[in-house]
């Protein structure tokens, strides 16, 4: 298997570049060896190496930024995917592509499944939604793999915000009326990993859902991350009590957050038998590799 692989340096890219070295030969290309917002420079790069397998964990991923910067964030999340898609169709390579809890609205009262509508309420959310509908009407073989606050050892992510504001401040203030699952990057590329012997045999294409068990607010994240620290030795102006909640309406943001970024992750269980664990299991790894000075600060 001959793996193209964007975004390498990337908080997902970097960990599927790490897990899918055993899978074959995975050739990694960062923003600087190529340019997304560039549609001549994907066909040419995609048609030089003929990749068996094309990964496309690069995004643009500044949910405020995107409300005023329209034209990168589509040139990005949709325009990019659909030239992967027509390329991959042409040299028959399978696309993997991955997509964001923000495409839905956030209004259902329970976790969203791949068949619920997608209504997104930002440019962010709207452009990766175009994305997903780029690949899917491409008629390549494909996997779209929906998640949401993502959680890594490398690059930047919430968990790694909440310990360094800890530190530096005596209280916080957290939103505790947005719901969702936080995600490990090792989950996902483990899980990319298992689904594409599937996908090549056409077993299992199309779109899943890929969240751990479990689901939190980002106030008692916030507070998870902070207790695990202090149980880890880690000294912080900001104790567990001193987090204190707040709502949505009382820390505006120009991108709408969705209330309820659930996703129901059955279909993928159903389609590799396994049992997803919880989400703490992959939050401690990140935070162990952190405390052991093995992620990036």
């Amino acid at each position: 298997m001959r793996v193209l692989l964007t975004g390498t340096h990337g908080q997902l890219g970097a960990e599927l570049r790490r897990q899918l070295a055993s899978a074959g030969e995975v050739i990694g290309l960062d923003r600087s060896q190529l340019d997304l917002a560039d549609a001549d420079a994907i066909r040419r790069v995609v048609a030089a190496i003929r990749p068996t397998v094309i990964v496309n964990p690069a995004a643009y991923t500044a949910v405020d930024k995107a409300q005023t910067e329209v034209t990168a964030a589509y040139a990005i999340n949709a325009t990019a995917p659909q030239v992967l898609a027509e390329e991959a169709l042409k040299i028959d390579a399978l696309l993997v592509h991955y997509s964001t809890d923000y495409v839905f609205d956030g209004t259902l009262a329970r976790p969203y499944q791949e068949t619920d509508r997608c209504n997104p309420q930002s440019v962010y959310g709207a452009s990766k939604w175009a994305g997903e509908q780029a690949v899917a009407a491409s008629g390549a073989r494909h996997l779209i793999l929906r998640t949401s606050w993502v959680v890594g050892a490398h690059g930047g992510n919430f968990a790694k915000t909440i310990l360094r504001l800890a530190a530096e401040r005596d209280t916080l203030r957290i939103v505790a009326d947005q719901h969702g699952v936080p995600t490990s990057t090792a989950l996902l590329a483990a899980v990319t990993q298992a689904l594409l012997p599937h996908a090549a045999t056409g077993v299992a294409s199309g779109l899943y859902h890929v969240v751990p068990r479990g689901a939190t607010t980002w106030f008692d994240y916030a507070r998870y991350v902070i207790g695990q620290a202090q149980r880890a030795g880690r000294v912080l102006r900001c104790g567990v009590d001193q987090v204190a909640p707040i709502t949505t309406a009382e820390y505006p943001l120009p991108a709408p957050r969705p209330a309820n970024s659930r996703l129901h992750s059955e279909k993928l269980t159903a389609t590799l038998g396994l049992t997803l664990p919880p989400w703490q299991d992959g939050v401690d790894a990140v935070l162990q590799q952190l405390f052991e000075g093995n992620a990036d600060a």
